[in-house]
């Protein structure tokens, strides 16, 4: 019997402005991800990934420590108890990107992974921290994450998370692939110009290297007061062969569904022998080469 599993991705632009009360954008933001979550169980979605810190703007483009004070506990958190009960209530995985305070001064950018039937099976802490364009501050709000690239048995499969700017290294992804990721879902904030010709190029390359299948999510249009670039949604499915299955607008907010057939890992994997014919004994070398 085929492992049909039904996807899906929300991307959203913020309904509460950015230079609102940070309570105000953050139930806004919350708010609005409930119906769209909402919507997504009547389509009948199994496992649903929401963008990078969903509830409120990509505050990195300015260095402000009023934005330490929307971070939360996890899973100790309001958000990550919403969001077991709303898994729960839909009998659906989640995972669900939110700023995590660990202890006070201390933060990570960090997604919890929650079961269908509302259990909270752990977190993934975003592992690269960029620091060197304009609008992207990562370093002030984010401690690199230090839990590894844990892979979750979830109800529909084996689940991976890469957040953004990990995008950008094989490593991380091809460990996930050894790890037995089926699908592997990358939580974005990514704006037009210099790199969106690898938003295609990189993710669906994970996907044929490594014989998986990846959900990737971008947030949408300008995010006001600081208008320091666009986001181009543009969230998508592909399957272990590169094939983009299903693709979100650039400019709109998006639930994006398709189903995914976990079988064809294998077909792919037999096909292509990427993991038989590793090398992993001549690779230590990496290791030595410290840059």
């Amino acid at each position: 019997m085929a492992r049909i599993v039904r996807g899906g991705l929300i991307q959203a632009i913020n309904p509460v402005p950015a230079t609102e009360p940070l309570e105000r954008i953050k139930q806004g933001m919350i708010d609005k991800h409930l119906g769209m979550i909402g919507l997504a169980a009547q389509k009948g979605v199994q496992v649903l990934c929401l963008q990078e810190i969903f509830y409120g703007p990509y505050f990195c483009a300015e260095q402000n420590p009023k934005w330490y004070k929307t971070s939360e506990r996890v899973p100790e958190g309001p958000t990550t108890k919403l969001m077991c009960e709303t898994a729960r209530k839909h009998n659906m995985v989640l995972v669900v990107p939110v700023y995590e305070e660990e202890m006070t001064g201390v933060y990570y950018n960090t997604a919890a992974v929650i079961d269908a039937d509302g259990k909270y099976l752990g977190k993934y802490r975003k592992t690269h921290i960029p620091h060197c364009l304009p609008g992207f501050w990562e370093k002030f709000y984010f401690k690199p994450g230090n839990l590894g690239y844990p892979v979750f048995q979830t109800a529909v499969g084996k689940i991976g998370v890469y957040i953004c700017y990990d995008r950008h290294f094989p490593e991380g992804a091809r460990i996930l692939g050894l790890k037995g990721a089926e699908i592997v879902v990358i939580p974005s904030a990514t704006s037009a110009g210099l790199w969106e010709y690898l938003w295609k190029l990189e993710q669906t390359a994970h996907a044929v290297a490594n014989g998986y299948f990846v959900g990737t999510i971008n947030r949408v249009g300008k995010e006001p007061p600081w208008n320091f670039g666009e986001f181009y949604g543009s969230s998508y499915f592909c399957d272990p062969r590169g094939n983009i299955l299903a693709q979100a607008a650039r400019d709109k907010d998006e639930l994006v569904v398709t189903d995914l057939d976990l079988d064809l890992i294998e077909q792919v994997r037999v096909q292509w022998q990427f993991i038989r014919d590793r090398r992993p004994e001549l690779y230590a070398e990496i290791q030595s080469l410290q840059y």
